[in-house]
């Protein structure tokens, strides 16, 4: 019995002259939830495509649970919920997760697939009068129609108030307890961070992080430090002067910037005659730390 879910190594798709995955290689495990994070164009789209099968790949080899994926699909061993791809028109709810359970080779019960997704009450509804957080939790419904092993989804809150959101996550998180790989791509990083035991990093195809929130946030290399003004002009000039100054916004006497050394900045702070009140320093929080590594890609590469 392999331990490894998923496994890509050195993948690599182009779309003409765009690479858009680039030498990927990673590993994910059972029981793992992971966040697969990137800005646009970085690749996530492709990655997922390739891991289910729906394109191949130029070079490299992917093996979801040690076999081919379309094998492992056939197989009912991953459900997925995609942005791509709209649901069946004049159909009800109930009728297209009977489908769905219909289909897969280790189906659950339709109400209980129902109650996991939270539509029951929507069993009757057409699919295409439901509004977008209530078609998400429809899809949600059709990935998770039988006992798969791999869950993937793309951009799955996207439309679902906050109540909704902390619902899907906690099953989530349930189906993750229970042994399952869960792999989401999303924008909304505070979900990566809240929910996420591992992220990856995706930059123009290639990873550029792999570890932990705090691992990622630590590899940044950067603090927040944050302060008020005393009365009088601010010079901005002097400010961005600073030394290992990252980022730096004003916004009336109130300071906020990164430094990659905070003590030195502070201190140089200090040195300017400058008496700062309310001074704060912390770590970077899993947006600032993937704006700051993906900024700095972009000016490696550029």
């Amino acid at each position: 019995m392999t331990t490894t879910a998923v496994g890509f190594d050195q993948v690599s798709k182009s779309y003409g002259d765009v690479r858009a995955v680039d030498g990927l290689t990673l590993a994910l495990h059972p029981g793992e939830t992971v966040a697969l994070l990137g800005p646009n164009g970085a690749g996530k789209s492709t990655t997922l495509d390739l891991l289910l099968g729906l394109k191949r790949p130029d070079s490299g080899t992917i093996r979801l649970f040690g076999t081919d994926p379309r094998e492992a699909i056939v197989a009912g061993r991953v459900g997925a919920m995609l942005q791509s791809g709209g649901l069946m028109s004049e159909v009800t709810v109930a009728e297209v997760v009977r489908l769905a359970c219909d289909l897969h080779p280790r189906p659950y019960s339709v109400p209980e697939v129902f109650a996991r997704a939270g539509i029951t009450q929507l069993a009757d509804r057409k699919v295409d009068k439901l509004s977008g957080g209530q078609a998400q939790r429809v899809r949600f419904a059709l990935a998770t129609a039988g006992d798969s092993d791999l869950i993937v989804l793309d951009e799955p809150t996207t439309g679902m108030d906050v109540t909704t959101r902390q619902a899907f996550w906690a099953t989530m998180r349930e189906q993750a307890d229970q042994g399952r790989t869960v792999l989401f791509a999303t924008h909304y990083l505070e979900e990566a961070d809240a929910i996420a035991d591992r992220v990856l990093v995706l930059h123009r195809g290639r990873l550029l992080a792999d570890g932990t929130a705090a691992e990622i946030k630590a590899k940044a290399g950067a603090r927040r430090i944050s302060f008020d003004l005393p009365d009088g002009p601010v010079d901005e000039a002097a400010l961005r002067a600073l030394p290992f100054l990252t980022t730096l916004d004003v916004s009336g006497r109130t300071v906020r910037l990164q430094s990659s050394d905070a003590d030195a900045t502070v201190h140089s702070l200090y040195g300017l005659g400058l008496y700062p009140r309310n001074l704060e320093v912390a770590g970077l929080g899993l947006e600032q730390a993937f704006v700051a590594i993906t900024t700095a890609e972009e000016a490696r590469t550029s």
